[in-house]
């Protein structure tokens, strides 16, 4: 693979723009500066920087990020800050389609885990209602949780613009007002709305496993990573 294409594929601008960078003598192969736009690399496990910047080459891009507060999962934003601006350049800027997009929505105040590609068909997969691919979240509660309100989140409760229930898959008080519950759909707020439905009203929302995945302990908010093999193999069980 054309170094030049390398470095396209990775999100570092126009074709032009990247022969550019090789020639001026920014691209570094194992510590040695790579001049040819043309040269003929192996992409396959290959770590390159540019401009000082180290960078591993992924055909396809599968990331996590810890979702603060105060964004939203939006390209356009309206009235917060999108999270795209949380990723480096080259991860935004990969060539599409579909290019480099969240799979699903977190609200503005939700926090949590928040997965990204730009493999379709992934992101079909994991989005997807027919899969039924588990979230979990924790939901801090306004007023105490009853057994009565997580015996009906279980059974299922009927939201306003569907005649049709929708339920908790599996649901615990994990304190006074904690709840911890999975899904397996993605309606529009739906915790919120399932949560309102019991008499009861979210004040904090925190979705902490998708799949398998679990958001790592030692991943701050805002913070971004590759997904390595294993986690991807968690994802696609």
């Amino acid at each position: 693979m054309q170094l030049q294409q390398i470095l396209f594929s990775q999100g570092f601008g126009t074709r032009r723009i990247c022969a550019g960078l090789i020639q001026q003598g920014l691209v570094e192969i194992a510590g040695n500066v790579r001049t040819d736009p043309l040269e003929e690399v192996d992409p396959e496990g290959l770590r390159f920087s540019v401009q000082g910047r180290e960078w591993p080459f992924h055909a396809k891009a599968y990331l996590m990020l810890h979702k603060p507060a105060g964004y939203e999962c939006s390209q356009k934003p309206s009235a917060w800050p999108s999270i795209y601006t949380l990723l480096p350049g080259p991860v935004r800027q990969r060539p599409g389609p579909p290019g480099v997009q969240a799979i699903g929505r977190l609200d503005q105040d939700t926090t949590g885990l928040l997965l990204l590609s730009d493999d379709g068909t992934f992101i079909h997969r994991m989005s997807s209602p027919r899969h039924h691919v588990p979230k979990v979240y924790e939901a801090v509660t306004k007023h105490p949780i009853d057994a009565r309100q997580v015996e009906r989140l279980l059974a299922g409760v009927v939201l306003d613009d569907d005649p049709k229930p929708v339920r908790a898959s599996a649901c615990e008080a994990a304190g006074e007002q904690l709840l911890r519950l999975t899904l397996t759909e993605g309606k529009y707020h739906q915790v919120k709305r399932m949560v309102a439905a019991v008499g009861n009203r979210v004040e904090g929302l925190h979705r902490s496993r998708i799949g398998g995945l679990e958001l790592p302990a030692d991943m701050a908010p805002g913070q971004w990573r590759w997904l390595d093999t294993a986690e991807l193999a968690l994802l696609r069980a």
